[in-house]
């Protein structure tokens, strides 16, 4: 997943949860697979900056860091199952409440 990007005016609202769990979602529709991510932690790089995602994003999506490559970026992995759910127990709470 190349660009993770929330515009200004819609951050801290479950915008990029959403989009990244509906990637998701799309990639176990269609087969499933290892997917990668690129981010960064959101506390080292200013929000505007933050064009591959927020790593805590990922991470509560289930990826796992993999291995640095600059000096805030990571390479995120996660593997996606053909058809299966793929949001967890703390990301299917914060995207609707249950």
């Amino acid at each position: 997943i190349g660009c993770h990007f929330v515009g200004k005016g819609h951050r801290r609202q479950g915008v990029a949860t959403a989009g990244l769990t509906g990637a998701l979602e799309q990639i176990a529709g269609l087969g499933g697979g290892v997917v990668e991510g690129y981010p960064e932690p959101a506390g080292d790089v200013s929000a505007g900056f933050l064009f591959l995602g927020a790593l805590s994003t990922f991470e509560s999506a289930g990826f796992e860091r993999d291995r640095k490559i600059g000096k805030h970026r990571w390479v995120v992995r996660r593997t996606v199952e053909r058809g299966h759910r793929v949001v967890g127990d703390d990301l299917d709470h914060r995207l609707h409440g249950s």
